[in-house]
């Protein structure tokens, strides 16, 4: 079966993120003040070939764990859509 993962990688809440802060200054400064808050991640697409779900439900964790985040300051949550 073939699947795409469409994984997204944040920053955890607790590690501060320097590029999001650097874009809330940057609106504010084009006087868009009505943001709070903004966390800057990564977005990634996988296209898989799978036997089941839960096999690619485990080579995207895999691979999320081993190469994709740095789960020390990051963590990630992901979808699955067989196609």
């Amino acid at each position: 079966m073939k699947f795409i993962a469409e994984i997204n990688v944040m920053p955890q809440k607790e590690i501060l993120d320097p590029q999001g802060k650097a874009v809330r200054i940057g609106l504010q400064n084009l006087n868009i003040t009505q943001v709070s808050d903004v966390r800057i991640g990564k977005h990634i697409t996988l296209q898989l070939e799978a036997a089941s779900e839960a096999v690619a439900n485990e080579i995207v964790t895999e691979a999320c764990k081993k190469l994709l985040a740095n789960l020390i300051m990051e963590e990630f949550e992901f979808t699955l859509t067989a196609v």
